[in-house]
C-alpha cells in the first residue's frame, strides 16, 4: 500500500449502498487454538463469525470485517485482503480487517505453521486448509449481501461509557511500586481493589441510515475480549455475546462490535475467573452499546476518503528473539512449545518484511467521522492521542488490524518496567517513536 495519499470516493453527489453480510467460521474440533499454546478445539460453546459490510459509493467499494479470531497475521491478512477485494470488486487496500481477539479462538498465521512444519516440530499453528475455507465461505457471503444491498442517505455516531467492563494491566501497589500483572482474570484481591487505571471508557459507534431507517452500526471498545481462556472451550467469550443480544433487541439493525487498541486493557479489576462473570460482563457491555444507541448524531453521507501511513515498526532483538536465536530455539527440540511459538512467529514475521510487505495504519474520513485500524495489541494511549489528534473530529480507533507485530506498549509503560516475553514481536522501547508519526499522517488535515 502507499503511503500518505488521500483519495475520495466522491464526485459530485455519489450514491451509497450498504452490504452487510455474516459468515460462519466456528472451528472443527481439534483445530489449534491461540496458535496451538493451550488445548485445541474440544467443545464449541458458541459459534464464531465474520461479519462485515460492504460501502458502494461513487468509486471503488469498501469493505470491512470483523472475524472472530484470535488474530490473523502476515500472509493470512494479505489474504483476506485479496479475497475479500476481488469478490467486492475493490482494491485490497480498501479493506480492512480486524480480529476479536478472543483466546479461544483460532489464530491465522500460516507461514507460522510452514516454519514450524519446516523444523520438524511436534505442534500445529493453524490449519491452513481450515482457514481458507473461512475465507472462501466469507467471499461467497459478500458475494450474496452486493446482491442484496441497500441505499444509504446518513451516516451516524455516538459514544457512551461502559461500566465496570474494563481495567488497565497496569497497577500501583500500596508500596507505590508499579507492575502490569492485571490480567484478564485477578485472583488476588489487592489486584482487583486497585483503581482502573487509564482506559478509555466510551464505547463509539458508527452507523449507516437510509432516510431515518437504521442500517447497521459498527461499535468499538478497548477491552481484551476473555474471561478465561486455554481449556478447548471455543467461544466468542462476553463480547459475542453482548453483541448477540444487542442483536436481538434490534432484529433489523445489523450489529458488528469491534475491539479498539487493547493490548493493556483487560477485565481482570472486574472478573476473577469465575464464569459467572461472563453474563455481568456480557450485560454491562450489552448496556454500552444501547446507551450509545439513544443520542446519535446524523450527517448524510456524501463522501468517504482514505489516507494511508506508513508504520515502521522496528523488530524486537531483546533477549532471544533476534533471527539468529529464533532459529536455534526452532533447532532445539527440548524447548517449551511456548518457545518454538515464539520464535516462528517471529520468523514468520521477519520472512514477509524481507519480502517487502509492510503495516499502514488506514483512516477512513466519512467527514464528522475518522474511522482508524491501529496494528496488533496497541496499548489504549494510542487510541486516546488518535482522539487528541483531531479533536475538531469523532475519531473511532479499532485495533487488531495487522497482528504480527504483538504489543504496542508506550515509552511510559516501558520504562516502568512493562515487558512480555510471549507476545511482543515488535521493540519496546522504540515502537512510539514509529506509532506516533503514523497516526499523524493518518488523521492529518487534507
Amino acid at each position: 500500500m502507499a503511503g500518505g495519499f488521500l483519495c475520495s470516493m466522491a464526485r459530485g453527489a455519489p450514491a451509497f449502498h450498504l452490504a452487510t453480510f455474516s459468515t460462519d467460521v466456528t472451528p472443527p474440533l481439534g483445530e489449534p487454538l491461540i496458535g496451538g499454546l493451550f488445548q485445541p478445539a474440544l467443545k464449541i460453546v458458541d459459534p464464531l463469525y465474520a461479519k462485515g459490510f460492504v460501502l458502494l459509493g461513487a468509486d471503488k467499494p469498501m469493505v470491512l470485517v470483523a472475524v472472530d479470531f484470535c488474530e490473523i497475521r502476515n500472509l493470512d491478512t494479505q489474504h483476506w485482503h485479496t479475497a475479500l477485494a476481488e469478490a467486492a470488486g475493490t482494491d485490497p487496500n480498501r479493506v480492512l480487517v480486524t480480529s476479536g481477539h478472543q483466546h479461544n479462538a483460532p489464530l491465522a498465521d500460516t507461514l507460522a505453521e510452514k516454519i514450524i512444519e519446516e523444523y520438524g516440530i511436534k505442534g500445529k499453528v493453524c490449519d491452513p486448509a481450515y482457514h481458507e475455507q473461512c475465507i472462501r465461505r466469507t467471499v461467497e457471503a459478500v458475494r450474496q449481501a452486493i446482491r442484496k444491498s441497500t441505499r444509504v442517505t446518513h451516516f451516524g455516531f455516538s459514544r457512551a461509557k461502559v461500566d465496570r467492563v474494563a481495567s488497565n494491566r497496569r497497577v500501583v501497589l500500596p508500596d507505590g511500586t508499579v507492575n502490569y500483572h492485571r490480567m484478564s482474570a485477578a485472583r488476588d484481591p489487592a489486584i482487583r481493589d486497585a483503581p482502573e487505571d487509564l482506559i478509555d471508557p466510551y464505547l463509539k459507534t458508527l452507523s449507516f441510515w437510509d432516510g431515518r431507517r437504521p442500517l447497521a452500526v459498527l461499535s468499538c471498545y478497548s477491552v481484551h475480549p476473555q474471561t478465561h481462556f486455554g481449556k478447548g472451550d471455543v467461544t466468542s467469550d462476553f463480547t459475542g455475546l453482548a453483541r448477540l443480544k444487542r442483536q436481538e433487541e434490534t432484529p433489523d439493525v445489523f450489529q458488528i462490535l469491534t475491539r479498539g487498541c487493547s493490548g493493556d486493557t483487560v477485565t481482570g479489576k472486574y472478573n476473577d475467573g469465575d464464569p459467572k462473570n461472563i453474563p455481568v460482563l456480557a450485560e454491562r457491555l450489552r448496556a454500552g452499546m444501547a446507551d450509545a444507541w439513544k443520542d446519535v448524531q446524523k450527517e448524510p453521507l456524501t463522501s468517504v476518503s482514505w489516507r494511508y501511513a506508513p508504520l515502521h515498526l522496528k523488530m524486537n532483538e531483546e533477549d532471544n528473539l533476534s533471527e539468529a536465536a529464533e532459529k536455534r530455539t526452532l533447532s532445539d527440540k527440548s524447548q517449551r512449545y511456548l518457545e518454538l511459538f515464539r520464535a516462528a512467529s517471529g520468523l514468520s514475521w521477519r520472512r514477509w518484511a524481507a519480502e517487502g510487505h509492510g503495516i499502514d495504519i488506514p483512516a477512513v474520513d466519512f467527514g464528522a467521522v475518522k474511522l482508524v485500524l491501529a496494528p496488533a495489541e496497541a496499548f489504549v494511549q494510542y487510541q486516546l492521542w488518535a482522539q487528541e489528534m483531531r479533536p475538531d473530529s469523532f475519531v473511532m480507533v479499532m485495533g487488531y488490524g495487522e497482528c504480527a507485530p504483538g504489543y504496542i506498549p508506550t515509552k511510559k509503560a516501558v520504562a516502568e518496567g512493562w515487558k512480555d516475553h510471549a507476545w511482543e514481536w515488535a521493540d519496546p522501547p522504540s515502537s512510539e517513536d514509529a506509532m506516533l508519526p503514523a497516526l499523524h499522517e493518518a488523521l492529518r488535515k487534507a
